[in-house]
This record gives structure tokens, C-alpha cells and sequence, in this order.
């Protein structure tokens, strides 16, 4: 496969290069842009969120999952990775080990309803 397009420009540019197609709703040539991204700059937080729900989108839940981990085991109070890392797992049925995030991101949010 020819990744060119994908790996061509700026890191700025293909920042927003890989936001057009999440926002067209193209995740899965969002994701192509964004695992370059990442391995270049793999300290940043947005473009591996963003890669991470890319990978959500794109039901490639695995990977999803490995992202966010990522950015939980950095930032460890980075609520909407742990809302995403929460719902990843639902959505592989590991729903014991995905309330722990749930509750977690809730609490980050202020949200200290009974659950």
C-alpha cells in the first residue's frame, strides 16, 4: 500500500489532514495518518487520543485499547482517555474491568453520583 499521502508533510499538517478525515468520519484513514503521527511525536496526548479514537470508530477495539492505555499509564488523571478506555472494554464485554475506568473518569469529571 502506498502511504505517501498519509506520511506526506508537517507534523502540523498532517495533524489537520487527520482531523479532516475523522471529521468526515474516514477513521480508518485517520488511524493512517495518525500511527505516523504518533511514532514521531509519541510524547503528545492529542494525536494518540485522537488515533485512539480513531481506532474506536473503526470497531478495531484492540488497538483502541493499547492507545489508551498508553495515555492512562502517562496521565494518569486524563478523564476522557479513561471514559474511552472504559467504553473500549464495555464494548469487548469486559465490563467488570471497565467500571473501574468508568468510575474513575466520572470522578475526574465531578460526577460523584452513586453508580
Amino acid at each position: 500500500m502506498d502511504t505517501k499521502y498519509y506520511d506526506h508533510g508537517t507534523p502540523a499538517e498532517r495533524w489537520e489532514r487527520a482531523r479532516a478525515f475523522f471529521d468526515a468520519k474516514d477513521y480508518a484513514g485517520a488511524a493512517r495518518v495518525l500511527a505516523g503521527l504518533v511514532e514521531e511525536v509519541p510524547e503528545q496526548t492529542a494525536p494518540r487520543l485522537l488515533l485512539a479514537r480513531a481506532y474506536y470508530h473503526s470497531a478495531q477495539l484492540r488497538r483502541a485499547e493499547a492507545e489508551l492505555r498508553t495515555i492512562v499509564d502517562r496521565d494518569p488523571v486524563e478523564h476522557y482517555a479513561r471514559l474511552m478506555l472504559g467504553r473500549t472494554l464495555e464494548r469487548q464485554s469486559r465490563h467488570e474491568e471497565a467500571r473501574q475506568h468508568l468510575r474513575i473518569a466520572s470522578a475526574l469529571a465531578g460526577d460523584f453520583a452513586e453508580q
